[in-house]
């Protein structure tokens, strides 16, 4: 595989918009900062798990004025070794946390399902996005749902399941099989329907993939990304963990490292949990360039 030469840490940064059919994004010569809150009492980051809903509230809230692009709510947990939740459990954490949030901010939303019925009540709440960690593949209504309600969707690698995954993941090149699946569901998702620009790619660090395939994956942003908008969610990640001996309460020095690989990578959204430091670490980063 011939690959283009990288982007200098600092210089004027460029990615691709990504379509929400309300708005357009635009990276603002910094990648774009997602700001994450779960709606789980299991996620692997407690700061980012509020018990309650005035507390989740309060959190989202918190994010948007840290100055967030965009807020992620997720009501199943999909860490490693996390288990299944029915979808009426999903619906419970998550309806009262995103009316709320919705009627109190009109910032970019998107929610992390794979089921389309829960996609579906949270574009009727609101939503503007879907971030699906299986690309479509869990729920065969997902896609033919995103084609149907003009929004944007976020299609994730996973190798496995988040029960699974970690259980010796094995690629021959991590970087050419990811790309090339996600070019393939890209693919799929535009023949049924949807706008190429509403697409968005995240390779899955973390998701069913060693410590080595993490970082050939995160020094290859540009090559998976193919001109495509591109999310990447590193924060706080077992693979920082296992570069430093350091615990998840303790990994902000590495999410942000990874935070400089999307930039050299020209990644369009960085999702993560400190959303005020990732911001502050972008804006030095735009100044030297």
């Amino acid at each position: 595989m011939e690959r283009p030469e990288k982007r200098a840490l600092t210089g004027p940064f460029l990615a691709p918009d990504w379509d929400l059919g309300r708005l357009r994004l635009h990276p603002p010569g910094r990648p774009l900062v997602m700001g994450v809150v779960n709606l789980t009492p299991d996620s692997f980051h407690s700061p980012s798990r509020p018990l309650g809903t005035s507390a989740a509230v309060e959190l989202a809230l918190g994010l948007a004025e840290a100055g967030a692009d965009l807020l992620d709510l997720g009501a199943e947990s999909s860490r490693p070794g996390s288990k299944p939740v029915s979808a009426d459990e999903e619906l419970r954490r998550l309806q009262p946390v995103l009316k709320m949030v919705r009627a109190e901010t009109d910032l970019p939303i998107t929610v992390d399902t794979f089921r389309a019925d829960t996609a579906s009540a949270a574009l009727d709440a609101g939503a503007d996005a879907i971030n699906d960690i299986s690309a479509g593949t869990a729920d065969p209504a997902m896609i033919g749902l995103v084609a149907q309600r003009g929004c944007g969707l976020i299609l994730m690698h996973m190798q496995g399941n988040p029960g699974t995954m970690q259980k010796d993941p094995q690629y021959g090149d991590v970087v050419a099989e990811v790309t090339d699946w996600l070019a393939g569901r890209c693919r799929a998702a535009e023949a049924a329907g949807i706008a190429r620009e509403r697409l968005m790619i995240d390779p899955g660090i973390g998701f069913g993939k060693t410590l080595e395939h993490n970082l050939a994956l995160l020094g290859s942003l540009d090559i998976v990304a193919g001109n495509r908008p591109l999310l990447l969610g590193a924060s706080r990640k077992s693979f920082i963990g296992e570069v430093t001996r350091a615990a998840t309460a303790d990994r902000l020095p590495g999410s942000l490292a990874a935070v400089a690989a999307a930039w050299t990578g020209g990644a369009t959204m960085v999702r993560v949990h400190d959303v005020a430091e990732t911001l502050q670490f972008l804006e030095v980063l735009k100044a030297v360039g």
